[in-house]
């Protein structure tokens, strides 16, 4: 069964990393009531880099909670477990965590079906360096171009509400293009 495990929102902020001071939204806190959605996301989160995150194609960012076991081993082995061994819901900088649905599952089309809501897949995620920054590691960005452990966004198709533990369901769309090969394609300059 799919279903909608959490759902975080964040306000863009600054950090370090190394000498820089970069704006950045990870660090997004799960929220408890019902969210609304509206066509550029959901209320109270924004994106620091408009020119990458966010708009009409990217409104909403989903991730698998699947994967979260394997990014808690690499931070592990990265040395990071005395600090925190657990990755809270929201680390990846998704919006939604969900159960029970992969990267290879969707295909850009398809339409998450939730009570009062739906939203399309559209892309990949794509790693960048502040991703890094949030793992705690420099490896971490080339350890999702090779796994595949991307992500999707998703444009918001009926605007509404969403709640964490929500079930919902996959309406295929057209099919012609599935997220992992949509990844491997951008991808293929990272694992050179």
């Amino acid at each position: 069964m799919t279903r909608l495990l959490s759902v975080q929102v964040g306000s863009a902020r600054r950090i370090k990393i190394g000498e820089r001071s970069i704006l950045t939204a990870y660090g997004k806190q799960a929220v408890a009531q019902a969210v609304p959605v509206m066509p550029l996301g959901l209320l109270g989160d924004e994106q620091a880099d408009l020119s990458i995150h966010g708009g009409l194609d990217k409104a909403v960012y989903a991730y698998p909670s699947e994967h979260y076991p394997y990014w808690e081993a690499a931070r592990r082995e990265a040395g990071l477990a005395e600090i925190d061994g657990h990755l809270p819901k929201g680390s990846l900088g998704e919006n939604l965590t969900l159960h029970g649905l992969l990267e290879t599952d969707v295909w850009a089309g398809d339409v998450l079906q939730f009570p009062n809501c739906a939203l399309r897949v559209t892309l990949p995620r794509e790693p960048c360096y502040k991703f890094n920054a949030a793992m705690g590691f420099g490896r971490a960005s080339r350890l999702m171009a090779q796994t595949g452990f991307c992500g999707f966004y998703l444009a918001v198709a009926t605007p509404g509400t969403l709640r964490a533990r929500e079930a919902f369901d996959v309406i295929p769309g057209r099919r012609g293009v599935g997220i992992p090969v949509l990844f491997a394609a951008k991808m293929s300059k990272h694992l050179r």
